[in-house]
């Protein structure tokens, strides 16, 4: 079970592999309130996600964000606010991402605009938006210090965005426009801890590992269950020590 012990959680890119593992799991450590944000809240895509609202009234809230839009995001941060009250939120999960499979000579602007929208830029808008609700968290936990339990944001990144790892990284295809997008992620990571050290809010970019999921295929060696449960017991004993760091879901913190 995760040492986490957050008491509100958003996470977005929830319907599905990572994030909807982190919204069961966030359910199993008893959080009071999972805001899962994703694109396609009323669809098809989101059935698994819809019967967990069913099953926790009240606790799991369906929110439609879709992170590449800041006024989708700026709206969901109106709705949500109502929600949380005078404690608000605990923990962001900047989970929601693509991964075009492209190299660098491939690429199109398209590609390349669609991973940078998702990957870097979403994150920063979320954390914008609803940095409000953070603060009010940081306030109301009369704790000193910094934990994933008082207010943090935890920024979903990947090995592949280490310009010192990548060299030497063996993938199944392609990483270039989820590289670029991810390491931009990496140096919001660094600017966000830095921004709101004074505010006692906590950031970090944590590495999942390669997990079996539509994103990373069949042939990862790492299942959903495995990867989250990691996370989550190195988020949830994360203190201002480890502000700022690069990670992996083993706890081992990995090189810029």
């Amino acid at each position: 079970m995760a040492a986490l012990k957050a008491c509100s959680a958003l996470v977005t890119g929830a319907n599905r592999g990572l994030g909807l593992e982190m919204v069961k799991q966030l359910l199993e450590a008893r959080c009071s309130k999972v805001v899962a944000g994703c694109l396609d809240s009323d669809g098809t895509n989101s059935e698994a996600l819809k019967e967990l609202a069913k099953k926790h009234p009240g606790v799991v809230t369906l929110e439609h964000i879709d992170v590449a839009d800041p006024f989708s995001i700026k709206e969901s941060a109106k709705k949500v606010g109502s929600l949380l009250g005078k404690n608000g939120l605990n923990l962001i999960i900047n989970n929601a991402a693509v991964l075009p499979q492209k190299s660098m000579l491939t690429a199109t602007v398209e590609d390349m605009y669609h991973a940078l929208n998702t990957n870097m830029l979403g994150p920063l808008f979320v954390i914008r938006e609803y940095l409000p609700y953070l603060r009010a968290a940081a306030k109301a936990s009369g704790k000193p210090g910094m934990s994933c339990d008082k207010a943090a944001v935890i920024n979903i990144s990947t090995n592949a965005a280490s310009m010192s790892i990548v060299p030497s990284l063996q993938g199944p295809f392609p990483f270039f426009p989820y590289s670029i997008s991810k390491a931009g992620l990496n140096m919001l990571t660094v600017y966000t801890a830095m921004e709101l050290k004074a505010d006692e809010i906590l950031c970090i970019s944590i590495h999942p590992g390669y997990v079996k999921t539509d994103m990373g295929g069949d042939k990862a060696p790492l299942d959903t269950r495995t990867s989250v449960e990691g996370m989550l017991h190195v988020i949830g004993s994360l203190t201002e020590n480890q502000n700022g760091r690069f990670m992996d879901y083993t706890g081992e913190t990995l090189p810029w």
